[in-house]
Formats: structure tokens, sequence, C-alpha cells
């Protein structure tokens, strides 16, 4: 074999050496990569003795990423690792692996635990009612039109009630809001009048606005097709202006607080009793809440594992329920702790919700078909 030859011969081997190193560096970043998706929390901390995994609604990130949640929880033996998912989307994932799934509500954690049939009942640690934020001038225009009453000092209000009959009616009649009477002062309300939400077929807050819209408009729970027919018209009517919508609602609601987003937002109380816990600007907000509505009760599904462990514990665990209710949640079963903490901003939060009736939500079967019929 001649010099060149040779030469050619060792170029080859060693582009083909440095071609398995490459992927095989390439493919320890993916395994890396996927061990370190989602909000890793509570790993190496404490005396935390075993790693629980499991996927949770994005509006209770900060909860599990909390130092003092990871402190709480590794004290008593558990480093939880989390990752993120729109609550209704969780059925779709492979959760072999997982020790449990922590969807806002009742119903998809309901056709969750029918799917695995791990033994024993989901547990709801805390719960949250949806609301609708505003700032002051959106929610006085809002009232002047006979859609919500507001409550406080004129000039000054930061609470109400968003009167859902009336709303449904004027969305039902393609209301805009040049045609609300005070609209005209302000240049930002134009077009059709609608409550921002996020995508009903993949996240909880959205398919629980159509649960509650749906309630009002049917004159009472849906529970067949022909209650999905007469609804689907209005419902599409409240999902059809909005255009592309999130899978979670933390992103709308960062955008209202920075003044960039739209001028009615459907939120969680929790997300907005978080801000203010934490003594955070929230600038003119007026939290509205629906005369009608669906609480929002974060149900944790334990898969195969400790996932029992970690529900029963943020069911019982005085420290640990202390710090859900500085995010914002209520605690299942102990109004007074949520009342004591946020006694300082009653103005905004209707902290025994007073007025406010709480809608039935229809099976897994007949929201999915709404939620379908809504975008359809």
């Amino acid at each position: 074999m001649g010099f060149w030859e040779h030469a050619s011969l060792v170029k080859r081997i060693v582009g083909i050496v440095l071609a398995v190193l490459l992927i095989g560096g390439v493919a320890a970043a993916v395994v890396a990569g996927r061990e370190g998706a989602g909000t890793r929390t509570g790993t190496g901390t404490g005396t935390a003795t075993k790693t629980v995994r499991g996927v949770i609604g994005s509006e209770k990130s900060e909860f599990f990423a909390d130092p003092d949640v990871v402190k709480a929880l590794a004290d008593k033996g558990l480093a939880v690792t989390t990752e993120t998912s729109g609550s209704w989307a969780m059925e779709e994932l492979p959760l072999k692996g997982y020790d449990f799934a922590f969807p806002a509500s009742e119903a998809p954690a309901t056709a969750l635990d029918a799917t695995y049939k791990v033994p024993g009942s989901p547990l709801r640690p805390f719960y949250s009612p949806l609301v609708v934020v505003a700032h002051r001038p959106v929610a006085q225009v809002l009232a002047r039109n006979g859609l919500a009453a507001l409550d406080g000092k004129p000039g000054a209000e930061a609470r109400g009630t968003l009167r859902m009959r009336p709303f449904l009616d004027a969305v039902r009649a393609d209301r805009t809001w040049q045609q609300l009477k005070g609209a005209s002062a302000h240049a930002e309300l134009n077009g059709t009048v609608f409550i921002s939400s996020t995508d009903p077929e993949t996240s909880n807050s959205g398919a629980l606005y159509l649960a509650a819209a749906s309630f009002v408009a049917n004159g009472g729970l849906v529970t067949d097709a022909a209650g999905v027919d007469r609804t689907a018209p209005l419902l599409r009517k409240l999902i059809a202006p909005q255009g592309a919508q999130q899978t979670s609602s933390d992103a709308p609601f960062r955008d209202f607080i920075s003044g960039a987003g739209n001028p009615l937002v459907l939120v969680y109380e929790s997300q907005v009793a978080s801000l203010l816990l934490q003594k955070q600007d929230v600038g003119d907000l007026v939290v509205l809440y629906p005369d009608t509505t669906v609480n929002s009760a974060h149900t944790l599904v334990p898969l195969p594992g400790e996932g029992r462990a970690l529900g029963e514990l943020l069911t019982t665990d005085t420290r640990l329920r202390e710090l859900a209710v500085r995010h914002g949640f209520r605690p299942q079963g102990a109004a007074a702790e949520f009342t004591s903490a946020t006694a300082a901003h009653a103005a905004y939060l209707n902290q025994t919700l007073a007025g406010v009736h709480q809608a039935p939500v229809p099976t897994t079967e007949w929201l999915q078909a709404m939620a379908r019929r809504s975008r359809s």
C-alpha cells in the first residue's frame, strides 16, 4: 500500500471513530436532556430518601419549585421531580415510570384513574375557583352595561362579580366592545367581546370554562348529546374569536399582568392570590368571580410507586398546607387557613365565595364532546 493510500485509509478510520464519538455524545446529550426535562425539585436536598416523579399542571410549577416546599418534602423523605402538561393532555402521555399525575381538576383525574386502576382513590389536597381578571376601566365598562357588578369604592374597585347570563347573552348576540356604553373612551377595547381562555381540548381551565357556560346556557348540567347540540353554537362563539389558544393559563396571565394581554382573561384565583401574597404590584387589576363557576379541584392520581405518600402529605401535613396557601390554593376542608392568610387582600379576593354558585362538571365524555364542538 502506498503512502497516499495508507493516509487515505487512516483518514477514513479516524473519521469513523470521530463520527461514533459524536453520535455517542449527541445520544448522551439527548438522554441528559430527557432526564433534565420538566421542573426538578427536591433532588439532593435535606433528608430526602425517595425520589417521586410526576406530571403536573403548570399552575403548580411554582409550588413544587419553592425551596420551602422542597425542604418540607425532603424532611418527610421525599424528593419530587415534576414535568408539566395540560391537564386533559395527560391521558395521552406514556406514564410508565411515573409515580403520580396531578391534573388541575377531578374530571381528567377520573379518566386517568380508570386507565391505570391503581388501588385507592385519588386525593384532592387543594382547589381554586376560576375567575376573570380585568383592568379597572374594562371592569367598569362591563358594570355600566350590566355584565358585571363591582364591589368597593367607585374608582378604586378591585373585585366584583361577572354576571354570566347577561355576559353569555352578549356573546350570543355577537356584541362588540364598541356597542357597549363607555367603551369608546378606551382605544384598546375593540372587536368582539370575549374572555381569553386556554384550549379546552388540552387544558383544564379552558374545559371548565365550557362546563360553567354550558350549565348556564343549558339550564342545568349537560348529560347527553342533545345538551351538547343545544350549547354548541354558543360555545363556538366563546372560542372562535380567540384564535390560537394556549395550553396553560400561566402565559396569558403573565401577559395580562405585563399589560400585553387581552381585556378579559380567565385564570385561577390561586394565580392572583399568589401574587398578592408575594406582595407584587398588580396595578389596577380587578378580580371578577363568575356568579356561576366551577372550582378546580387539583386531584392527585397515584400511580405505582410513592405517589400516594406524596398526595397524603399534601393533604394532611400542616406545613405543606400552609405553603399551598402561600401559593394561592385553598386547602380542602380548611377555609379558615385561606381566609386568615389572605385577610390583607380581601379587597381583591372573595374569601367566602359569597354569591358564587358552584356548577357541577359534566362527565369526561360530554365535556370532551363539548370541547371538540367548540372548536369545530
